[in-house]
C-alpha cells in the first residue's frame, strides 16, 4: 500500500483514533456509557499526538509509517487507561 497522498494516511489516523477513543470510554464502568463530547475530545488529543509522531517518524515507506503510528496510538489509549482507571 503506498500512500502517495498524506490526506489517506491522515484520515485513517482520524477514525482509528476515534475508535480507540471509544473503546477506551467503553472499558469505564459508567452506568450511562461514554459522553459523545468527551469520546470526540479525547479522540482529538490522540488524534493530534498521532500526527504530530506521524510527522517526526523519519521518512520510511508509508504502510510501515503508517503502522508504527497507529501502534503509538494503541500504546497511547493503553498509557491513557491506566492513568485515568
Amino acid at each position: 500500500m503506498n500512500f502517495e497522498s498524506k490526506k489517506v494516511a491522515l484520515t485513517i489516523l482520524g477514525v482509528t483514533s476515534v475508535l480507540f477513543s471509544r473503546g477506551l470510554f467503553s472499558l469505564f464502568n459508567d452506568p450511562e456509557g461514554p459522553n459523545l463530547l468527551i469520546v470526540l475530545g479525547m479522540a482529538a488529543i490522540i488524534y493530534v499526538l498521532s500526527w504530530a509522531a506521524y510527522a517526526f517518524v523519519p521518512s520510511t515507506a508509508g504502510f510501515k509509517k503508517l503502522l508504527l503510528v497507529i501502534l503509538f496510538q494503541i500504546l497511547l489509549v493503553i498509557g491513557l487507561y491506566l492513568c485515568l482507571r
